[in-house]
């Protein structure tokens, strides 16, 4: 809770602050790079830095922060920091870098605010930062000890490559260092830690798509440079290169978007390699012979651009409760048939799709997608704290209803 007196403060520069979050986080981020360049190594996603996603987060869950202690002074905002933490702990986050950030971002502060950075504005905005880093330290401490330490990433060996579609590729990955693998809940992720041609490591996070035994399949989707994004350096090289008997540095299981207990109805919705998360709820329930209402929406590009579909098919097959929609902007017509599985052309639109009562939502694609999937599904009814979405790279959408 923040006190009063900075309270007031905050509410009364949150505006010009807000304003300047983007200038801000900008100097932030080329500082402490420019400085502390170890920092890119294994941590921090450099494909998201030149793009400017990082900063846009960074300052997003910032306002998003500060703007929910000021409305809701007596809650803390658990939802949007447990997604953060999760993250933090896949990519072993420790205490004292949440000191280094602190030192170089009110260093961008002070300095892009100039005069206007009174000791008054300074030390009000650091109470709402130490107040969410020391959530989030909790919330980290928490989740490591869950996890069995702080040392997250061990050894594991491919043993199996799969093509997918033309762009991705499942792995199938054992424990290399013959130790037993980590339990896991269906919707969670992990990180893989690669070293890229110039030395530097790099880590992203891979959804669990699906498992046998002690063995974990991770589907990498190769990005491919576009108007607005560079190619994607570590699904490019994981694509190009990952082989039977190559050893990856994989983190520990984590993710707070996974698979509730309970009878009640499920929709899981998704769009291109979203679908990874949503297989292994699939897996999870046909594995336990599950007969809760399912009802699964999927949007692709074409039918050969759907990976797993033919796996996710059999899934749904195999769950009595089980309906499926799937959008193909092209080649729909290329599906096939089945009885659980209505192919439509074009775009998704919730419009002919009945949502059960009571149901519950998982969403995981591109923002813009989720952002129009969640709003038609709360138009339709479904309450906000039963749609849960999952995002791979910078969360913009933090803080927004």
């Amino acid at each position: 809770m923040l006190s009063n007196e900075s309270a007031a403060t905050v509410r009364a520069t949150i505006p010009a602050v807000a304003g300047a979050l983007d200038d801000i986080t900008a100097r932030f981020y080329d500082t402490m790079l420019g400085e502390r360049p170890e920092l890119l190594d294994g941590l921090f996603n450099r494909g998201n830095q030149a793009s400017g996603e990082q900063r846009k987060a960074l300052a997003g869950s910032i306002a998003a922060f500060a703007t929910m202690l000021l409305e809701n002074p007596d809650e803390r905002p658990d939802a949007l920091l447990s997604r953060i933490a999760h993250k933090h702990v896949s990519l072993g986050i420790t205490e004292d870098q949440y000191v280094i950030v602190h030192k170089y971002l009110f260093g961008a502060i002070a300095h892009v605010l100039g005069e206007s950075a009174t000791p008054e504005v300074v030390a009000a905005w650091d109470e709402v930062y130490w107040l969410m880093a020391g959530a989030l330290i909790a919330m980290e401490a928490g989740l490591y000890q869950q996890f069995g330490g702080r040392d997250v990433w061990r050894p594991w060996t491919v043993t199996e490559r799969r093509e997918q579609t033309a762009d991705a590729v499942t792995l199938t990955l054992e424990p290399g260092d013959g130790g037993p693998a980590p339990d896991f809940r269906p919707g969670q992720y992990v990180s893989v830690r690669a070293q890229m041609p110039d030395g530097v490591h790099q880590a992203r996070q891979y959804s669990v798509s699906g498992w046998d035994g002690s063995r974990r399949l991770i589907t990498v989707k190769r990005l491919r440079a576009g108007e607005w994004n560079p190619a994607g350096e570590v699904s490019t090289l994981l694509h190009g290169t990952a082989a039977p008997g190559d050893t990856l540095m994989v983190s520990t299981p984590a993710g707070d978007v996974t698979l509730s207990d309970g009878d009640h109805p499920l929709v899981l919705v998704s769009a291109g390699i979203g679908c990874t998360p949503m297989a292994a709820m699939l897996r999870h329930l046909a594995e336990h012979a599950a007969d809760r209402r399912v009802v699964v929406l999927h949007a692709d590009r074409t039918p050969a651009d759907h990976a797993h579909r033919e796996e996710l098919n059999e899934l749904i097959e195999r769950l009595p409760g089980a309906t499926a929609h799937v959008w193909y902007e092209q080649d729909h017509t290329e599906a096939g048939a089945s009885k659980d599985v209505t192919v439509r052309p074009g775009t998704m639109d919730l419009g002919p799709i009945e949502i059960p009562e009571g149901a519950e939502a998982y969403l995981c694609g591109p923002l813009p997608f989720m952002r129009e999937v969640r709003a038609g599904l709360l138009d339709g009814g479904l309450p906000a704290r039963r749609a849960h979405y999952e995002v791979f790279g910078p969360d913009l959408w933090l803080g927004q209803d």
